[in-house]
């Protein structure tokens, strides 16, 4: 009889477990692309939008550059390029960040997604859009940016700090969901929340390096951000393009032994 209480238990609490995930996930109709007015400004098409999560599935790794020098940013980006990054993101607090991502976006159109971060507000969007960014990254949640790259079908990626906020975000509108700033644990930490909340799509960027970048996506995480560890700043400093192509090349490895992320 013990045994079979504690089965019982067991059942309703799965079942619970279930009810609880399920009340969770938003109504995604809500916020998918069938519902998005064509006629608004810079909207985008289903199949753009659709398109750039499918890479960011198949590459899993952007690198996300800033630099005190507008004259180091291209040079910097070229660099991780050339080690092998396909999904790339011009930070606003880099000088020139828009004249640089559109020059990237010219020279490497269709062999490399350009997308720009540290947006603020929706004129940064509207900015970084008209320059040619294919996607949004925002520091912190804000949910009147998720809403209008949502209403557009523009990919957006909110940084959040907690369960909570990746859950909150998600039921916003954005697909992705970027963990900012890094969090104890890492990589387990991901795994812990990504199988509580399998729905999410976890972005990890602050504490991912070249090394672990591997160990994030087999542990859940959907991608990864590189920043730092990427582009060392005495390797910027002292215009050591090759060291940052090596960074490229050895994170790439490693992502690359993770396969492609199964979207959700």
């Amino acid at each position: 009889q013990s045994i079979k209480l504690k089965m019982a238990l067991y059942s309703c609490a799965s079942s619970i477990a279930r009810q609880t995930a399920s009340a969770l996930r938003p109504n995604v109709a809500a916020f998918s692309s069938l519902a998005v007015d064509s006629t608004l400004d810079r909207a985008k098409s289903a199949e753009n939008y659709e398109s750039v999560l499918d890479r960011f599935a198949q590459i899993r790794a952007c690198a996300v550059l800033r630099t005190a020098t507008s004259e180091a940013c291209p040079q910097a980006m070229q660099a991780a390029i050339d080690g092998g990054f396909k999904i790339v993101e011009f930070t606003l607090t880099t000088p020139d960040c828009l004249d640089h991502l559109a020059s990237c976006r010219e020279k490497n159109d269709g062999s490399v997604m350009v997308g720009c971060g540290t947006i603020l507000n929706t004129q940064d969007c509207e900015n970084a859009i008209d320059a040619g960014s294919e996607f949004i990254i925002t520091p912190v949640m804000l949910p009147d940016v998720i809403q209008w790259c949502a209403e557009r079908n523009i990919v957006c990626v909110p940084g959040c700090q907690t369960p909570t906020e990746l859950v909150t975000a998600y039921r916003a509108g954005a697909p992705l969901q970027k963990l900012f700033p890094g969090v104890a644990g890492g990589p387990g930490w991901v795994k812990a929340v990504s199988s509580a909340l399998p729905f999410l799509s976890i972005n990890p960027t602050s504490g991912v390096d070249l090394d672990n970048a591997g160990e994030f996506l087999k542990m859940g995480a959907a991608s990864v951000g590189l920043v730092a560890p990427l582009f060392d700043p005495v390797a910027v400093a002292n215009e050591d393009w090759e060291q940052i192509s090596k960074n490229a090349e050895k994170c790439m490895a490693n992502v690359k032994t993770a396969g492609p992320y199964i979207r959700k």
